[in-house]
């Protein structure tokens, strides 16, 4: 048996830069707040944790003294920025860049939309910290839609701009804007519909590299956190192209019956899996 891990799978760069900028600190430090899970990947978090990463919620860094809290690179929205200043708290935020132009893009429409009556249209996952990040530039008055099909919220006969969470299906999202598309000729209107594609290029292209992958292997060994909205979406993807795939988030759930007549197993994971975990799970088989 050939056990093989995916060359393209492991951390966005986003994720590698809020990790990045833990260790530096803890270095530094020995002890730094965090904002929620730096990851959802709950190995990475614990390996943390160990150098002295403490996940806080925001009804904890309300009560904070001065002190050093990370923001993770979910990003967040402007009322922990006003929390932070009126607490004399010291922000190390590591917000994906790409998140933070998402965001911007996302008040701008916001602003846009007030003055004409419209609205501002999330796709993404109800109380996905990302989303909540989003939201916020909208004073959370967005209609979040979670999934596709769900367009009963959004008044067609208002102006709308429509955006995406980074880490959501593509194809989920160009099914969501047909609908909307479709919602709006069958009501005779001529709606003002723009949607824009803010969907992460390193998710949309891990699904074509995880295809050419899946293609080349028995068996996919999935990793990833059970929480990672990333990693679900990639993980059924995956199924479809091999059905014979099977997810765990540690190497202690590998079932060694997965394994039997197997000639090529292969190892891949979302992008909030870290490399070492993967690591891991190929010396399990192995052994």
């Amino acid at each position: 048996m050939s056990v093989v891990i995916d060359p393209n799978a492991g951390f966005c760069f986003g994720v590698v830069k809020a990790i990045d900028a833990a260790e530096r600190q803890l270095g530094e430090a020995h002890q730094l707040y965090c904002l929620g899970d730096i990851v959802h990947n709950n190995e990475e978090v614990q390996r943390l944790a160990k150098m002295g990463l403490c996940v806080i919620d925001h009804a904890q860094m309300a009560s904070l003294p001065s002190s050093t809290v990370l923001i993770r690179a979910h990003g967040e929205p402007p009322s922990t920025y006003q929390m932070a200043q009126q607490r004399d708290i010291t922000l190390i935020d590591a917000t994906c860049p790409i998140v933070l132009a998402l965001q911007k893009k996302i008040r701008e429409g916001y602003d846009s939309m007030q003055a004409v009556g419209g609205q501002v249209v999330i796709f993404g996952k109800q109380g996905h910290a990302e989303v909540i990040g989003l939201n916020g530039q909208t004073r959370n008055t967005a209609v979040i839609v979670s999934d596709p099909d769900d367009v009963g919220a959004i008044d067609v006969q208002k102006p709308i701009r429509l955006y995406s969470q980074t880490t959501k299906s593509r194809e989920d999202y160009n099914r969501l804007i047909s609908n909307i598309q479709s919602k709006i000729k069958s009501c005779g209107l001529a709606t003002d519909f723009v949607a824009y594609n803010t969907i992460c290029s390193r998710v949309a292209n891990r699904a074509t590299q995880l295809e050419e992958f899946a293609r080349r292997v028995d068996l996919v060994i999935f990793v990833s956190g059970v929480n990672s909205s990333n990693g679900h979406y990639l993980y059924e993807y995956c199924r479809k192209v091999q059905p014979n795939t099977r997810m765990l988030s540690s190497p202690d759930e590998l079932d060694r019956r997965w394994l039997e007549g197997m000639e090529r197993v292969g190892i891949t994971g979302a992008t909030s899996t870290p490399r070492w975990l993967m690591e891991q799970v190929k010396k399990q088989i192995e052994n």
